[in-house]
């Protein structure tokens, strides 16, 4: 009997270590967003102010993301190896890898951004451009908090308003772009700072994708559907007959 109970124990205690790993990950996955948050703000910030110090460090913290993306990653490894999940725990531990992936690719335009920034302290964008670069900043920014809002609580409606949302995105990167090229072609000297905003454009729209991908992921752990490649429209009226 004393043997059935330590057995019992033993397999009580690996089970709640277990929980608690598959607790940690996902954890880690929003400190890693919370990370990356911070520097898309401090990278839009350094743009609109001009401060090159502060672009530069953005710069220089771009390797604290790819730490705790790779470290992250080795965690998830160890599970796979050591834990064999289940179908759902299997899901969440692909999330969480797929999630991470895009963390730090957005940490990646964060500090594509920021080396923007130093290039337009070199020839200023007009007071017009900065503006309508913070509005779709700010935009983006939501998108992204709000995907890993989705995450935290993999709530399926959170994260289809998510990819909803990102039609506005969409619309106000493709208004910029339309801007700067008629820049260009009405003043070639203006050809640097528009090629400059343009690629923060492109950063900031590539970010609003990623968060995207976030809720893609939300929706494949909650309901098992691989919602890749396929509308929104369709997504909705799939999910609306379970």
């Amino acid at each position: 009997m004393a043997k059935l109970s330590d057995s019992g124990n033993l397999h009580q205690h690996i089970s709640k270590q277990y929980d608690h790993e598959l607790l940690d990950i996902r954890s880690r996955v929003l400190a890693l967003g919370g990370l990356v948050e911070e520097q898309i703000e401090s990278a839009v910030r350094a743009l609109v102010e001009g401060d090159v110090e502060l672009a530069y460090r953005v710069i220089e913290d771009d390797g604290k993301v790819n730490s705790m993306e790779v470290s992250i990653d080795e965690e998830c490894t160890q599970i796979l190896a050591l834990r064999q999940p289940s179908a759902r725990d299997l899901r969440l531990v692909v999330v969480v890898i797929k999630t991470i992936i895009d963390l730090e690719r957005i940490g990646d335009e964060a500090k594509r951004i920021a080396r923007h920034a130093i290039d337009l302290t070199q020839h200023p964008a007009s007071d017009k451009q900065l503006i309508e670069l913070e509005q779709l900043a700010a935009h983006v920014r939501v998108l992204l908090h709000d995907a890993l809002d989705a995450f935290s609580r993999m709530d399926v409606d959170s994260a289809l308003k998510v990819v909803q949302d990102d039609k506005q995105v969409d619309q106000e990167y493709e208004s910029i772009m339309r801007q700067q090229i008629s820049h260009i072609m009405e003043d070639p000297q203006s050809t640097p700072v528009s090629l400059d905003i343009m690629w923060i454009s492109r950063s900031l729209e590539r970010i609003g994708d990623r968060s995207c991908n976030i809720c893609e992921y939300v929706i494949y752990y909650a309901k098992g559907k691989n919602i890749r490649h396929i509308s929104i429209e369709q997504v909705e009226k799939d999910l609306s007959f379970e």
